[in-house]
C-alpha cells in the first residue's frame, strides 16, 4: 500500500489507487500466477524486491486485468488475459465508461 501511496503523490493523481497486498483478492478470483525459478532469478537482478513490494514471499503476480465497475459495484466490462502482452485498446475501455 505504501508503494501505491507514493506513486499517487509522486504523480499527483487525482484518484485513489487500490492495492492488493500479497495478491490476496486476485488469488481469490484465480487471477494470479507464480513466477518460475528462472524468472525469480531475473527479478532478483532488478532494482526492486518483488517480495518486499508485494508484501509476501509467494512470488506471485496478478494477471493483467481491467474492469469498469459502476457506482453500484456491478462489473459492466472486464478484460483479463494470461498473456501480459494482450491488452485492450484504451478506446475499448473509454467506450465501456461512456456506456455507463
Amino acid at each position: 500500500m505504501e508503494h501505491s501511496r507514493s506513486l499517487r503523490e509522486e504523480r499527483a493523481l487525482p484518484f485513489e489507487l487500490l492495492g492488493d497486498p500479497g495478491n490476496a483478492t486476485a488469488s481469490e478470483y484465480g487471477l494470479t500466477w507464480t513466477l518460475p525459478e528462472d524468472l525469480r532469478d531475473l527479478y532478483r537482478t532488478f532494482d526492486i524486491s518483488l517480495p518486499d513490494y508485494d508484501g509476501d514471499d509467494s512470488w506471485t503476480l496478478p494477471i493483467p486485468a481491467r474492469y469498469v465497475i459502476d457506482r453500484d459495484g456491478i462489473v459492466r466490462w472486464a478484460s483479463a488475459d494470461t498473456d501480459y502482452t494482450v491488452r485492450p485498446e484504451p478506446e475499448e475501455t473509454i467506450e465501456a465508461l461512456r456506456a455507463l
